[in-house]
C-alpha cells in the first residue's frame, strides 16, 4: 500500500485505496477501529453480500458462530499494535463456509484517524489438500482404516484415559486365516477386495468408541476401551470371528477364510502401546499355531518363540565386535567307565551389564536376523581347533559335537564353512559330530538328504538332537545317513520311576541297536538314572551328574583327571541345576 500524504484530500486517498483493494486478495475490507466495514471489494460483495450492503456491519458477523470471537480478537490485536494480525476463519458465503486467511493491518488516514485494512485469501483448497495429506499419512490407502501411526496415537490416548478413570481395556490383533490362497488362486485384486470387505465387516461389528486399524498384510488391530473381563472379551471377539467366518463373494467366487485373534489386556499384560500390540500379536500367532479360527488371550504360559527384543538385537551385534560370545563344553561320558569321550559345544553370551544372557533369549534373535550364520561358523571352527588342544591334554582321541541351526543348515555356504573348519583345524571328519534337530530335517527332506549325504562324504557324523520331541518320523532313520541319536532330557528326568519314559527309552535304545546307531542320553542328573541307562545298554550320557557346561580351561583340567566326576569338589557335585543348555 502506498504511503499517505497530508496534501492529498481524504476522499482521493480512500478512492485510490479502494482501487488497490480490488487487486489485493480474494476479499478485501476497510474497517474502522471498532471492526465495522467501511468499504468492501467487489469480490467480497459478490461472496458475502448476498443482496445486502456490507457497510456499517461488523466484519465478525460474516463468520460462522464459532469463529466470530477469533475475528474480534484479531481486530482488537491489530488496532493496538504496529504488527499485522493473522487469523484463519470460516466465513458464510451463499450457503458454504469457505476457510479464509485474514491479514489485518493498522494504518493512519489523512485526517489522522486510525483504520484497518483486511486482506482475505481463500485457503479452502489448500486446507483440503493438507487435510488429505494428513489423512494419507495416518490411514491405510486400501481400506481407509487408521494405520500403525494413528493406531499408536489412539492407544496412547486410551491409556491416558484409562489411567485417569481406572478403566482397563484390551487390544486385539486379528489375522485372516488362509488369506494367501486368495492372492495365489484369484490374484491380488481379489485379495484387495477381500481385505476391503473384511475391514468393512469388522468396522460395522465394533462400537464407535473402538478403534480398528490395518497394520499390514492381512492383519488388523482393534482397541476396545472398557473391554477387559473374560465375558466381555469372549462376546466381542466372538462377533468378530463370526463376521469373518461368513463367505466372501468375489468375482463370482465364494471364498471362506476365517480369522484368528490374539488379545492383550491393559494393564495386566503391558502398560505401553508397543508391548500391548506385540503381546496381542504373539497371542494371535499362538492361536494360528494351535488350530486357527479362535481367540487366545495372552499368557506367559503359551509356548512359542519369545518376543523380538530390538535392544537386545543391537547389543548382539556389539557383542560380536567386542568378543562377548564364549564357547562352553559339556562332557559326553562313557556310561560304564565314566571316561570323557567328547564334548558338546554350547554358546554363551556374557553381557557387560546383563551378565550371562540365556541362549533361549539370543539364539532365536540370531536365527531371525541371520547373525546365527556368522556365530555358527565361528563356533564350528573354534570348537574344532579346541578339540586338538583337548586331545593334547588327554593324550587320546576325542570327538567334538556342534549344534547346527536350521538357518545354518539351509545356507548354501554351509558346506564351505564345514570344509574350512576341518581344513583349518586339521581335524578328521569322524571326530566331528554335527547335531541337527528333527524339525530342521523335515522342513525340506529332499534338500536335507542332499546336504547330509555330502556331510557324510566328509566323514562327519550326524546326530539327531532331542530325538523323539519333533516329527519323530522313523522313515528318516532309514533315509538319512545318521550316526547318533540323542535322547531328549524330557524322557530322562523322571527315570527310573516313570514307566512311560522307561518304555520310550527302551524303544529308542532297541531301534539304535538294530540300526547300529550310537545313543547319547541327555540330562542325566542322578546315579539311579545312570544305572538304568547303563543296564539297558546306553553307551553315552551327558548331564550334570558327570559334568556341567564349562570353559575350555576347566575342561582341560577335567581331562587331566581323566574322569570328571572324580575331579569335581564335593560342593560342586551337589550343585546340579536342571537347565544344562
Amino acid at each position: 500500500m502506498r504511503s499517505t500524504s497530508p496534501l492529498m484530500p481524504q476522499s482521493d486517498l480512500h478512492h485510490e485505496l479502494d482501487q488497490l483493494m480490488e487487486a489485493a486478495g480474494d476479499a478485501v475490507f476497510r474497517l474502522d477501529q471498532a471492526g465495522r466495514i467501511e468499504h468492501a471489494s467487489l469480490r467480497a460483495l459478490r461472496l458475502f453480500g448476498q443482496g445486502r450492503p456490507l457497510g456499517g456491519i461488523a466484519l465478525s458477523t460474516l463468520a460462522v458462530d464459532g469463529d466470530q470471537a477469533h475475528i474480534e480478537g484479531a481486530v482488537a490485536a491489530a488496532s493496538g499494535a504496529a504488527q499485522q494480525s493473522v487469523v484463519n476463519v470460516r466465513l458464510q458465503a451463499h450457503g458454504a463456509t469457505p476457510c479464509f486467511e485474514l491479514r489485518i493491518s493498522h494504518f493512519t488516514g489523512s485526517d489522522g484517524g486510525a483504520e484497518l485494512l483486511v486482506v482475505g485469501r481463500d485457503i479452502s483448497a489448500q486446507q483440503a489438500t493438507e487435510a488429505h495429506l494428513r489423512h494419507m499419512a495416518t490411514h491405510d490407502t486400501l481400506t481407509d482404516l487408521p494405520n500403525r501411526l494413528l493406531l499408536s496415537d489412539r492407544i496412547r490416548m486410551v491409556i491416558s484415559h484409562a489411567r485417569r478413570a481406572g478403566q482397563d481395556f484390551s487390544v486385539a490383533t486379528i489375522g485372516l486365516d488362509s488369506f494367501k490362497k486368495v492372492n495365489d488362486g484369484l490374484g491380488l485384486p481379489a485379495g484387495d477386495a477381500v481385505l476391503r470387505m473384511a475391514a468393512a465387516r469388522l468396522r460395522k461389528t465394533l462400537r464407535d468408541s473402538d478403534t480398528l486399524a490395518r497394520v499390514g498384510g492381512d492383519e488388523f488391530v482393534a482397541v476396545l476401551p472398557g473391554t477387559h473381563t473374560e465375558a466381555q472379551i469372549k462376546l466381542v471377539t466372538g462377533r468378530l470371528l463370526a463376521t469373518l467366518q461368513a463367505p466372501f463373494e468375489i468375482d463370482h467366487h465364494t471364498v471362506y477364510i476365517g480369522a484368528s485373534i490374539g488379545v492383550a489386556i491393559y494393564p495386566q499384560h503391558a502398560e505401553d502401546e508397543v508391548r500391548l500390540v506385540a503381546l496381542a500379536d504373539a497371542a494371535m500367532s499362538y492361536a494360528k499355531e494351535t488350530g486357527k479360527s479362535r481367540c487366545v488371550v495372552y499368557s506367559e504360559r503359551q509356548s512359542g518363540p519369545p518376543l523380538h527384543d530390538i535392544s537386545l538385537e543391537a547389543a548382539m551385534f556389539r557383542a560380536v565386535r567386542e568378543g562377548e560370545f564364549q564357547l562352553y563344553y559339556q562332557p559326553i561320558v562313557d556310561t560304564r567307565s565314566r571316561q570323557i569321550q567328547g564334548f558338546e559345544t554350547l554358546m554363551r553370551w556374557k553381557h557387560p551389564t546383563l551378565g550371562m544372557v540365556p541362549p533361549a533369549r539370543f539364539i532365536p534373535i540370531a536365527e531371525a536376523n541371520g547373525l546365527i550364520n556368522l556365530l555358527g561358523a565361528w563356533a564350528l571352527k573354534a570348537a574344532c581347533v579346541q578339540l586338538k588342544q583337548f586331545e593334547q591334554v588327554a593324550k587320546r582321541a576325542l570327538y567334538i559335537s556342534v549344534n547346527i541351526s536350521p538357518r545354518q543348515f539351509r545356507s548354501d555356504k554351509f558346506l564351505d564353512v564345514l570344509d574350512d573348519a576341518l581344513a583349518f583345524s586339521g581335524l578328521r571328519g569322524e571326530q566331528l559330530v554335527l547335531e541337527i534337530t528333527e524339525g530342521t530335517l523335515m522342513i525340506d527332506p529332499a534338500h536335507a538328504e542332499t546336504i547330509l549325504t555330502r556331510m557324510a562324504e566328509r566323514r562327519a557324523r550326524i546326530a539327531i538332537d532331542d530325538f523323539g520331541t519333533g516329527y519323530s518320523s522313523l522313515a528318516y532313520l532309514k533315509r538319512f545317513p545318521i550316526s547318533v541319536l540323542k535322547v531328549d532330557r524330557a524322557f530322562v528326568k523322571d527315570l527310573p520311576a516313570s514307566t512311560k519314559d522307561a518304555a520310550i527309552c527302551n524303544a529308542v535304545l532297541d531301534i539304535a541297536k538294530h540300526l547300529q546307531l550310537s545313543v547319547v542320553a541327555e540330562g542325566v542328573e542322578t546315579e539311579e538314572q545312570l544305572a538304568f541307562l547303563e543296564e539297558r545298554g546306553c553307551q553315552y550320557i551327558q548331564g550334570y551328574l558327570t559334568g556341567k557346561p564349562m570353559t575350555a580351561p576347566v575342561a582341560m583340567a577335567a581331562l587331566k583327571e581323566d574322569m570328571y566326576a572324580a575331579f569335581l569338589p564335593q560342593a560342586a557335585q551337589s550343585d546340579k541345576p536342571r537347565d544344562a543348555s
